[in-house]
């Protein structure tokens, strides 16, 4: 909450309005990405299987994975341990790599990740006019 209202105060003392303040017409929408970008990944794992077949298509029935914005212990992390685990990086997590391949595939409309939808949901807004 305080790096929000930090980002909002900085927003109005530029005279632009936000989102928090006017939901009907605004300027600014600030979002704030928790955990890593990873756990959009897990959000949508067809986009990740789609990029990388040999993965476990259970991944996201998995107890640790059923909630892609609640993974403990990192999200980069554990999907690093599930592409290693189907023969994928063998020598780490090539980030920006797993980023380009997987958001090729990427289907926001199927996205589990709350933080994704949200975020999708203000840049939607934007484009919009201002209508999310």
């Amino acid at each position: 909450v305080g790096l929000k209202n930090k980002l909002e105060a900085i927003a109005q003392q530029s005279h632009m309005t936000t989102k928090t303040q006017n939901a009907a017409r605004f300027q600014v929408v600030n979002r704030i990405v928790i955990e890593e970008l990873e756990s959009w990944f897990f959000g949508d794992w067809e986009a990740v299987r789609a990029a990388y077949p040999r993965v476990n298509e259970g991944v996201p029935r998995k107890h640790q994975y059923r909630d892609p914005d609640a993974i403990r212990g990192g999200t980069w992390e554990a999907l690093e341990r599930e592409m290693k685990k189907s023969g994928y990086f063998s020598t780490g997590l090539r980030k920006l790599e797993c980023a380009r391949e997987v958001g090729q595939h990427m289907n926001p409309e199927q996205n589990r990740s709350a933080s994704f939808n949200a975020f999708a949901r203000a840049v939607n807004g934007m484009f919009a006019g201002n209508q999310a």
